[in-house]
């Protein structure tokens, strides 16, 4: 074997067509805690050491090469024990999502950074993002945030943490490391085992946590170290490519861009893409088939005032982003295939598509909700969360809230499901104007348990409100005793005191009397007063004057007598059955023994 042959494996030599890709890097955490502060670090000083040629910027991604690394981290990354070409950062912070698009069988990110502020600890978006990495089985490792913002912090700029650490007061260096074990607790909490970076053995079975400031650039130098070790040691299997192999990606946005109409901006992760080439996209309906025009990156930072902000290729490899210009991509989604066919059959690679689709598809039912999501990923998330509470769903789909989801949702037989649930999307004027006239509510979130949190208050809010209406409507149980020597009219109606023994005496209820265990109608509640003020109702305890029309006391009614407010049969049935845990105690008490009464005559009363 020559010399010339050995090195074939670190670059796309063309007689070997197996190269190692970028590893792709996806960043995420809460919303304040940094994510894009610490990329645009990790961009100006790729660009500082790289001069301005060195450092591409792709679309939606920012590729920093090995060298600039290993400029940036010093001694802690020797080029020289590395064959991976590089890192690929995934830039698009304003899709918290992405780290939910997919790549096949799993996330499109091989590795995550999971930003944590360390003055802020963990947030609902670190949860979700801690579930969605568990999910998926992304490897990540936590950068603990804004050290800089430690009070009495006496910055080093872009030194690497020890050698700053080791320069802070006994003081200040205690109160980081507070925070930093709160953090490493509250992973342990999500069940994920982890210490301080350099005190881990296997990144395998152990979270990395790397202090850092996205603003002084300490750490950052041992964060890339760290990405950079963590890749060549675990993925460098998964990172041999086909070079020349026809292009397997994933679509990160879907654009109108001026001049070349709908856009889609992908990342590709296997094989090339050239500008003649036929692809295949997954679609809203079905895959579109279409034929690249133009595949465009964004120009150099050096041409940045020319006409037009993008360049054209000719050709590009994987890992990297690019922006593809082609006809018909209007039903494109967000998180779906993109497959280039080449050289194979055209119903083979749609075939891979449709399954990969599949795959994804959302399980819906008769009757439900309707969910949209940003991108395809996500909305497996929020199908997986809603199936965990037990909300069906009647349809799911990618992009805005539409007014045909408002048609849809508003067919809903139960009122709970007359509902929308948007995960990181816009609602459509046209949209939100006809949700009201319709009576569909529309929940929107950027954090998925909190729009399933605000969807199911939303549900009990109305099964409430739905038991109150009930209740009102419902006959009340109640057992009162006529008091002795409180008669104060016989007859026309008679007025009587009481004490209500158990449940609720409501006016123009019917009044019975049992002679054994048959209930005889005596009369109807015309009015009820406690200490002279007239009342709508009198509750367990309260001793209350009645007047009942229809019997004569001495008569059909005496002193002493205990009476029974009559249940209708269907009440009871309702009362016993549905409305048992939200009645009072006593009235319950009541219920029973009325129950008891009507069923030692009739066994199967109220059933």
């Amino acid at each position: 074997m020559s010399d010339t042959d050995t090195d074939t494996d670190t670059g796309a030599g063309s007689h070997d067509p197996t190269s190692l890709r970028t590893p792709i890097v996806a960043v995420l955490g809460h919303v304040d805690h940094g994510k894009t502060s610490l990329l645009d670090k990790i961009r100006g000083s790729a660009v500082i050491e790289g001069e301005a040629g060195a450092i591409t910027q792709h679309i939606g991604a920012t590729a920093v090469p090995l060298d600039v690394v290993s400029s940036i981290a010093g001694d802690l990354v020797n080029p020289d024990d590395f064959d991976l070409p590089g890192l690929l950062f995934i830039d698009t912070p304003g899709h918290h999502s992405f780290t939910t698009l997919r790549s096949r069988g799993g996330a499109l990110a091989d590795i995550a950074i999971l930003v944590v502020d360390v003055n802020d600890g963990f947030q609902p978006q670190t949860l979700e993002a801690l579930d969605i990495l568990k999910r998926s089985q992304t490897p990540f490792i936590v950068a603990a945030n804004k050290i800089d913002t430690v009070p009495g912090w006496n910055p080093n700029e872009d030194s690497p943490i020890n050698a700053t650490y080791e320069a802070q007061s006994d003081r200040v260096s205690s109160r980081l490391d507070e925070s930093l074990y709160e953090i490493i607790g509250n992973l342990s909490d999500e069940d994920f085992s982890a210490d301080l970076y350099w005190r881990v053995q296997n990144f395998q079975r152990n979270v990395g946590v790397v202090p850092v400031s996205a603003m002084t650039g300490e750490g950052v130098p041992d964060l890339l170290a760290v990405m950079m070790g963590l890749s060549q040691r675990y993925m460098k299997e998964e990172m041999e490519i086909d070079v020349q192999g026809p292009g397997v990606g994933t679509v990160l946005e879907v654009k109108e861009e001026k001049g070349f109409g709908t856009t889609i901006d992908i990342v590709l992760y296997d094989g090339t893409i050239k500008a003649d080439d036929k692809i295949v996209v997954g679609g809203m309906n079905q895959p579109i088939v279409t034929d690249v025009r133009a595949l465009l990156q964004p120009r150099p930072l050096a041409e940045i005032r020319t006409e037009s902000r993008f360049e054209k290729v000719d050709e590009i490899s994987a890992a990297s982003g690019i922006k593809v210009a082609a006809p018909e991509l209007a039903d494109a989604m967000a998180g779906a295939p993109v497959r280039v066919v080449r050289n194979r059959e055209l119903d083979e690679v749609v075939d891979e598509v449709e399954a990969e689709l599949a795959d994804i598809a959302v399980d819906t039912e008769e009757q439900g909700v309707v969910v949209k999501a940003d991108t395809l990923g996500s909305l497996e998330a929020m199908a997986d969360a809603l199936g965990e509470a037990e909300v069906p769903i009647v349809r799911a789909e990618v992009g805005d809230v539409a007014p045909r989801d408002v048609s849809v949702a508003s067919t809903a037989e139960e009122p709970k499901q007359r509902a929308i649930l948007g995960f990181n999307v816009e609602t459509l004027a046209d949209a939100e104007q006809r949700a009201e006239t319709e009576d569909v509510t529309v929940f929107t979130d950027e954090v998925i348990y909190q729009l399933i949190e605000e969807y199911e208050e939303y549900v009990d809010e109305l099964e409430r409100a739905q038991q109150d209406t009930i209740l009102d409507n419902i006959v009340r149980p109640a057992r009162f005793r006529i008091l002795p020597d409180h008669t104060f009219r016989q007859n026309d109606p008679a007025v009587v005191g009481v004490e209500v023994n158990s449940g609720t005496i409501q006016n123009n209820a019917n009044v019975v009397k049992f002679e054994g265990n048959e209930p005889d109608r005596v009369g109807q509640v015309k009015g009820i007063q406690e200490q002279g003020e007239d009342v709508d109702e009198a509750r367990a305890g309260n001793r209350v004057s009645v007047a009942i029309d229809g019997p004569t006391v001495g008569r059909q009614i005496e002193e002493d007598d205990e009476l029974w407010i009559e249940i209708p049969e269907k009440h009871a049935k309702i009362l016993e059955q549905e409305l048992a845990s939200e009645i009072p105690g006593d009235e319950l008490e009541a219920l029973n023994m009325y129950l008891d009464k009507q069923r030692s005559r009739d066994p199967f009363w109220g059933k």
